[in-house]
């Protein structure tokens, strides 16, 4: 299947003929007397609204193994927890601050540790020691739009005994598929273009390796940080449009791009490819687009404060991946876990801004961003 009808068609038809996936809410079901428990227990170890869900994720991922999680941290904090004590990971400067906020301060706590590179195309195997256990990456990164090879650095990792895994949530797996590019398993913030209206929280890790896959589950049922049976209902019915919501986002992003390029008021604009002929390279190599999202460094004569107070369709607010358009500034929101030195190694100035593209007419995004640089220009 294409992925437009896998995407519709995933959840399979219920036992009742049913094209839409029943809710079931029950924490617990019963059991059988002898023989071992049942299919389903207890909600926490598995539900069968939940087991739909990570269905249709894996399959959207081209994974054998999918696993829901109660936001896109707990993805994140599960698949870090197969690591080992004195495990060390390699992450990239530039990284989501609720993953660097863990790296930083939660692996300490487990007696492991992690290295983060300015430059991930930069990583070799000097790089590694005995204890590197992990790769973690985000390509494009957040808010940096930074492009790393991901087949050359599964390579890489694996030659050195570690795993490579990728957060996918800016690509999502309509333009972009890690695990076929050699990653071990591919988490996602389900919150964002997953569920696709800014209403949920979720997560997802998926894996075609059924010893992590294994682990996962474990960590999922141990951890306890699972989805709702009523938010995994919502999650798969907001999957089921992600393809139409991407396009349009897509196509939004280009042409802002485009009509930014020229203005006086932007000095820089940041998007997967635009680091470098390299990056760019890479890009149209392992993804089919570069998303719906993009920084930008407003000129020297234009007041930051003002340009984001004018705006009146862009919001000011943290997250991306819905429908409505967002704007954010990445040092104080985002990313406020950074400390000044690690802002700088990253890359994110105080000055840059990040723009989420929803689904709005693309004449009034384009409008809402020129009247506010008027508005700010000094």
């Amino acid at each position: 299947m294409k992925f437009s009808t896998l995407a519709v068609h995933a959840a399979g038809i219920g036992v009742l003929g049913d094209v839409v996936p029943s809710i079931h809410t029950s924490t617990t079901f019963k059991q059988p007397v002898t023989g071992g428990p049942g299919t389903w227990e207890y909600q926490r170890g598995a539900n069968p609204t939940r087991a739909v869900a990570q269905q249709v994720l894996a399959a959207l991922e081209n994974a054998q193994h999918g696993f829901m999680f109660s936001s896109g941290m707990a993805a994140t904090a599960a698949a870090l927890s197969l690591l080992k004590q004195g495990a060390h990971v390699i992450a990239s400067a530039a990284v989501y601050g609720g993953t660097y906020r863990f790296l930083t301060q939660e692996l300490p706590r487990r007696s492991q540790s992690a290295t983060f590179l300015a430059d991930l195309e930069e990583l070799s195997d000097a790089d590694f020691t005995p204890e590197t256990a992990m790769v973690f990456i985000e390509s494009p990164t957040n808010p940096t739009l930074r492009v790393y090879d991901i087949a050359r650095l599964a390579d890489l990792a694996h030659r050195n005994g570690a795993l490579l895994v990728v957060d996918n949530t800016f690509l999502t797996p309509y333009l972009q598929n890690p695990l076929d590019l050699g990653a071990d398993i591919v988490v996602h913030s389900a919150t964002k273009y997953l569920a696709g209206h800014a209403d949920l929280i979720a997560g997802v890790a998926v894996t075609n390796d059924d010893d992590l896959a294994a682990e996962l589950g474990f960590a999922q049922n141990t951890l306890g940080a699972i989805l709702s049976p009523t938010d995994s209902f919502r999650l798969i019915q907001g999957v089921k449009t992600l393809a139409l919501r991407m396009e349009r986002q897509q196509s939004n992003t280009v042409r802002l791009l485009e009509w930014l390029g020229t203005h006086p008021g932007v000095e820089a604009l940041y998007y997967p490819g635009s680091h470098s002929p390299e990056e760019a390279a890479i890009q149209a190599r392992q993804a089919r687009g570069i998303g719906a999202v993009f920084s930008l460094e407003l000129a020297p004569d234009v007041d930051q404060d003002a340009f984001v107070s004018a705006l009146g369709i862009f919001t000011y607010a943290v997250s991306l991946g819905g429908v409505e358009s967002l704007i954010c500034k990445p040092a104080s929101m985002t990313h406020e876990a950074f400390s000044a030195e690690d802002h700088a190694a990253a890359g994110i100035p105080a000055q840059l801004l990040r723009l989420a593209v929803g689904v709005e007419d693309i004449d009034d995004l384009i409008a809402d961003l020129d009247q506010a640089l008027s508005k700010a220009r000094k």
